[in-house]
């Protein structure tokens, strides 16, 4: 059952996909169908989901899902992970790497192999007030107060010493 994110409760479970590039108008406006008809038909167990999307900064898919209604199953999630994989196949896009780090270099949204931000942080080109997103933010409480945060406010900190 697909919803509106916004109108999803704080307590709904987020995941975090980010793209290794921005993806065009053209595909956002793809993607934006696909999630569509893949939020509306995604069950647990045969009962509905009660689900919502948003993406940002053209780079950023995020899936909301309200577990007050219906919680995720495993078969649901790997159907959720699956989709994920079909878009990065059709986009030719990484979106599952959990060992890459995006943030903002000004209002430029940069991606990064963790290695190589270590080393920018290791030469001061990123610094604690550098804007970061923190994917590992579990519901969208966290998601609208901690995902996009200074990196001394995150995970993020540890490579900044």
């Amino acid at each position: 059952m697909l919803v509106d994110f916004n109108d999803l409760p704080e307590t709904s479970r987020v995941w975090i996909y980010q793209a290794n590039r921005s993806f065009s108008l053209e595909e956002l406006e793809e993607i934006k169908q696909k999630l569509k008809g893949f939020i509306t038909q995604w069950t647990a167990h045969g009962a509905d989901l009660k689900a919502g999307y948003e993406i940002k900064y053209k780079r950023f898919i995020t899936i909301g899902l309200d577990q007050g209604l219906n919680a995720a199953s495993g078969c649901s999630i790997d159907a959720s992970v699956h989709f994920i994989q079909e878009l990065e196949q059709a986009y030719n896009v990484d979106l599952m790497d959990k060992m890459n780090v995006s943030f903002k270099q000004g209002e430029f949204v940069a991606y990064k192999t963790l290695a190589d931000f270590k080393k920018m942080a290791k030469n001061r080109s990123v610094s604690p007030n550098t804007i970061v997103f923190n994917n590992l933010v579990t519901n969208i409480a966290e998601y609208r107060t901690n995902w996009e945060v200074p990196a001394k406010d995150s995970w993020h900190n540890r490579f900044l010493n």
